[in-house]
């Protein structure tokens, strides 16, 4: 965490302890209050440790032109409190890739065994929902799709049908699930796709929804190959 973003913490909460009660009735007080709402809560998940009356004492020691700790103190705290979010951060994300990866395997081992799909030696498992009769791409074509990704709880991540527009990307610039997967593919197919982490995002996942060892489900349309 940076030393600004402790500093306007210090001045939000500041506000925010001494307008405790009072209305948000200004675009002011809104933004105000917007801001240090988002700020604590980002706080709050990182399970930072702070104590509201020293951020005020030193919001008020800075304004005063006081100083109770020397810089070279300030910057040991911010060091530790940095270094003690961190350690948090990496704790959970090894919790989640450990739970995430036992709940990705147990559903590729069931789901391998269900009608109509197939596993392929990397992992990477499909079920085709209906054959085209186009061209096949190949690993540097650009192709365009239509899909819907979820986890395997049926969570939707992201649908280019919502957007109502196809995506267009080069096959060799995707997840290597993607790559392997269409290159199986004709135009006008449509199929679902059983990612494991491994052809997907990996041991860091890609944000959002998608976490750490998270094993992912796409239904892809191909439309359209472009030849390289």
């Amino acid at each position: 965490m940076r030393k600004v973003g402790i500093l306007t913490l210090i001045m939000l909460v500041n506000l925010i302890v001494s307008c405790n009660g009072a209305k948000l009735d200004t675009d002011v007080k809104k933004q105000s209050y917007s801001y240090g709402y988002l700020m604590g809560k980002d706080l709050s998940e990182k399970e930072a440790n702070i104590d509201i009356k020293s951020l005020r004492v030193g919001l008020e020691d800075a304004l005063n032109n006081k100083q109770q700790l020397s810089d070279a103190d300030i910057q040991d705290a911010l060091k530790t409190l940095e270094q003690t979010l961190r350690q948090k951060y990496e704790e959970k994300m090894t919790e989640k890739r450990n739970s995430n990866g036992q709940e990705s395997e147990k559903f590729l081992t069931s789901n391998k065994s269900k009608s109509g799909v197939k596993e392929l030696a990397s992992g990477l498992q499909y079920k085709v929902i209906k054959n085209g009769n186009g061209k096949i791409p190949k690993g540097e074509d650009k192709v365009t799709v239509h899909y819907r990704g979820t986890l395997i709880d049926g969570t939707e991540f992201d649908s280019s049908y919502k957007r109502n527009e196809p995506a267009q990307f080069k096959l060799n610039q995707v997840i290597k699930g993607w790559t392997e997967g269409l290159q199986l593919m004709k135009e006008g197919s449509k199929w679902e796709l059983y990612i494991p982490s491994s052809l997907a995002y990996g041991q860091n996942g890609a944000g959002g929804l998608i976490g750490p060892n998270q094993a992912l489900i796409f239904e892809v349309e191909l439309i359209r190959v472009e030849t390289n």
